[in-house]
């Protein structure tokens, strides 16, 4: 697999559909011969205190409103879970999130009690018999993920920014850290409920290791270039692509 370099790109609208192969903004170190690594160069947080702050305030609004305006699906999905099957109606799990500190994410129960994987590392599969009827409709129409917005308001997430991992997610069977030298770049911004990688339609399973990479460099592209505008641009899209018949974070 070559590793190229590309040219600096600006935020437009070709941020949100390039091809992903080789978009990273900066170049990429030489592979060594010797292993099977991809290779980031470093990344930095943005130094824009003025649109970091007043995306903030877009989350704590936007989430707040999406609470306020959503609650009667939130009542009926739960009572629906509890109808269901035995065990609580949210699902709590551990995700690595803004300078690798550890929060708590939630989401609506799509599992079996006794069959969910707290750690994460083991993914879902199709036909996945740890999951509930009701838990695929969830995650096919991404209603599990709705009480993350409770997560927005009180600062665990933003409502655009990387998907919160796992700590030691796995991806091609490797740890993805050391898949992806600079992965950690990806933990520079506060991770979000949609991300440039969703609005590309990168999601879903991480089984295969160049589509795993090109999550990781999507994400680590996003941080090189976020901006409010940008921020829009991938709620526009990861909208459009959800009524478009979106498959899951």
């Amino acid at each position: 697999m070559m590793l190229q370099q590309s040219a600096a790109i600006g935020v437009d609208d070709s941020l949100l559909s390039r091809n992903t192969s080789g978009l990273l903004a900066v170049q990429t170190r030489e592979r060594r011969p010797d292993d099977n690594n991809f290779y980031i160069n470093p990344a930095s947080a943005p130094n824009m205190p003025v649109q970091l702050a007043i995306k903030r305030m877009i989350d704590i609004g936007g989430a707040f409103f999406g609470i306020l305006v959503l609650s009667p699906v939130f009542l009926l999905i739960a009572v629906l879970i509890k109808l269901e099957s035995k065990g609580p109606v949210f699902f709590k799990q551990l995700r690595t999130g803004l300078n690798e500190v550890p929060f708590e994410i939630l989401k609506f129960r799509s599992m079996y009690t006794d069959l969910c994987d707290v750690s994460g590392v083991r993914q879902t599969i199709d036909n996945d018999p740890r999951i509930t009827p009701l838990g695929r409709f969830l995650r096919r129409t991404n209603l599990d993920e709705l009480p993350q917005l409770w997560n927005v308001l009180i600062g665990d997430m933003s409502l655009v920014g990387p998907r919160p991992h796992v700590p030691d997610m796995l991806a091609a069977g490797r740890n993805y850290d050391e898949l992806v030298q600079g992965y950690e770049y990806r933990h520079l911004m506060r991770p979000g409920v949609t991300g440039l990688a969703q609005a590309r339609g990168l999601r879903g399973p991480t089984a295969h290791s160049w589509v795993a990479i090109r999550r990781i460099v999507c994400d680590v592209e996003y941080v090189r270039q976020f901006s409010l505008l940008l921020d829009m641009k991938i709620i526009v899209r990861t909208v459009i692509n959800e009524l478009k018949g979106g498959t899951g974070f």
